[in-house]
């Protein structure tokens, strides 16, 4: 069995873009969508209707919900001490796998990649039990991998001050902190030449969004691709999802 799991920030709740979000959605044709910004219940629930998912989760306020067209045992949110956000477990009815959806704080610096890192070392702390199971991380991590730059020639004027604050450079350390924890970085390892770039959907430059196995489950990850949401007829998010085909058994 294949599982499709898309991963999708729908920007400030998706409030007015529901039926934009919806085509992109409907189009990936994904089995679980884990969102991130998905503030309102209320347009994940539209939504869901609106691409025929079964089952869906959201909290007022929490950046983190779900929808699903398979069957869902069991999900969760849990906020890990020494973190300010909580992630969000999902686990599949009839298996083992299990799905952790994160959106890691935004704004690129030094001070903002610390923090990166330690909700990031929070959540991988409180998981570890999982560390020999079948699971998937993913979502909105705001950083960028080991050897992708930033192009502050493209950074809104407000946030270049936040760099060069830094000293011009910085360190990215969240993404290496999950190669050494043993994951593999799913999309880099099924597209190792693209770029991969993910948002924003008007001018892409950056890889956000990220989905990691466990470097055992590897082999299990059939495909792995940025959906441009531009050939559904218009800008639904400043984000495109990532769909990723997983195989659970």
């Amino acid at each position: 069995m294949t599982l499709r799991l898309l991963s999708y920030n729908i920007r400030y709740g998706g409030v007015g873009r529901e039926e934009r979000l919806a085509a992109v959605i409907r189009e990936a044709a994904p089995d679980l969508v884990v969102l991130q910004e998905a503030t309102k219940p209320a347009v994940v629930a539209r939504l869901a209707q609106a691409t025929g998912m079964t089952s869906w989760a959201s909290r007022p306020g929490q950046s983190l919900g779900f929808m699903s067209r398979t069957d869902v045992a069991h999900h969760e949110w849990h906020l890990p001490t020494g973190a300010t956000r909580a992630f969000l477990e999902i686990v599949l009815a009839g298996s083992e796998v299990r799905v952790f959806g994160l959106h890691l704080h935004a704004i690129h610096s030094n001070w903002t990649e610390r923090r990166r890192v330690r909700e990031l070392r929070a959540l991988l702390e409180s998981i570890k039990r999982h560390q020999s199971g079948l699971h998937a991380l993913l979502g909105d991590f705001n950083t960028l991998a080991p050897g992708e730059l930033l192009d502050i020639r493209l950074m809104p004027l407000r946030l270049r001050p936040l760099v060069w604050l830094s000293g011009g450079y910085i360190r990215w350390e969240t993404i290496q902190i999950m190669l050494d924890a043993g994951y593999v970085d799913g999309y880099r390892i099924v597209n190792p030449a693209r770029k991969g770039f993910t948002f924003p959907t008007w001018n892409p430059h950056l890889r956000l969004d990220y989905i990691f196995l466990p470097a055992s489950f590897g082999d299990r990850l059939k495909g792995c691709q940025v959906r441009d949401e531009r050939l559904s007829g218009g800008e639904a998010s400043d984000h495109f999802p990532l769909l990723a085909e997983l195989e659970i058994g």
